[in-house]
């Protein structure tokens, strides 16, 4: 089989021919075919994930595949199913062994390219969104880095569940995605004040950050009363420190929130959402932003897309 496998962290990615792997108890033999990329990739192959793999390694947390092989003790999925799955790393291979328990079965209606699009990106928004912020009909609703994977998908999701949209993003062109997405308002990072922007149209209830640094201080400090703010990402390479003083006068919450970690202590947290996920997709009311799809050899390429911030919504690898 091939495999774009790390030997390096830090450097890129190689073709290689390797043996087929066989599933271990509890695990099935996948036959990849698309592999969405995430910004948690990017941060995987430079060794600065909360995660850490031996080398080398295929990467590549988000698959759309057909099962091809059971481990010891697996009957479900079946062999021949189509599943998408959230395991960590290798996606980027043209076979895969994963844990059977992270397959989510695709709806017959649902393309490979949406699929690997969907789990992590619409799975993280809404679980935000709805189990942790509990983000209400009427109220505002704030999205910084609004055109990326995580970003677009909470403007969709936020308008869906009745929400008054603000996005935030640099640059015309990434802010036309957002519009498409549902936004009712937009802001310009790159030339536009974010605080007095969103405290001329009343202010935030919830704030949903992938960036941090000073974007999350201006977006904090245009917040509500009572405000929710969810910081999952700190694109922009800086950490907030959280004034405390600020969260008392204002009643404010900051949510702490890893999607990845209901996997371990709540999967029914994970499952319900996806099964209204699914349900949504299948009426047409999400639609995956997918802006690029490279074949499996250009891998090295569909990371830089969002290392260098040249994509909008999910990049995704065609692997087979």
């Amino acid at each position: 089989m091939r495999a774009m496998r790390l030997h390096e962290l830090g450097q890129p990615m190689t073709l290689d021919a390797i043996d087929l792997p066989e599933p271990k108890a509890g695990e099935v033999r996948v036959k990849v075919h698309t592999c969405g990329i995430n910004f948690g990739d990017t941060l995987i192959v430079q060794g600065k994930y909360q995660e850490k793999f031996d080398l080398p390694f295929s990467p590549g947390m988000e698959i759309c595949a057909t099962v091809d092989a059971l481990g010891e003790g697996v009957t479900t999925p079946a062999v021949g199913q189509r599943v998408a799955s959230y395991s960590g790393v290798g996606g980027l291979g043209e076979y895969s062994c994963i844990p059977a328990e992270t397959c989510v079965p695709v709806p017959d209606n649902m393309t490979d390219v949406d699929a690997a699009a969907f789990l992590v990106a619409y799975g993280t928004s809404h679980v935000g969104l709805d189990y942790k912020a509990h983000l209400q009909a009427g109220e505002t609703l704030l999205v910084l880095g609004a055109s990326g994977g995580i970003g677009l998908t909470a403007v969709e999701l936020g308008k869906l569940m009745g929400a008054t949209v603000i996005a935030c993003a640099r640059g015309a062109d990434k802010l036309a995605i957002a519009k498409q997405a549902g936004a009712d308002h937009l802001i310009d990072s790159s030339t536009q004040d974010i605080r007095e922007i969103v405290k001329s149209l009343g202010g935030a209830d919830v704030v949903y950050d992938p960036i941090g640094g000073d974007q999350f201080k201006a977006a904090m400090r245009a917040c509500n009363p009572e405000a929710r703010i969810i910081p999952l990402g700190f694109a922009s390479g800086a950490v907030p420190q959280i004034p405390a003083n600020i969260l008392l006068v204002k009643n404010i919450t900051v949510v702490g929130f890893y999607w990845g970690g209901y996997a371990k202590f709540k999967p029914s947290v994970l499952t319900d959402s996806f099964t209204q996920l699914f349900t949504w997709y299948s009426e047409g009311r999400l639609k995956p932003h997918v802006s690029h799809v490279l074949p499996l050899d250009k891998a090295n390429e569909a990371l830089q897309l969002l290392i260098d911030r040249k994509a909008t919504g999910k990049v995704v690898v065609q692997v087979s």
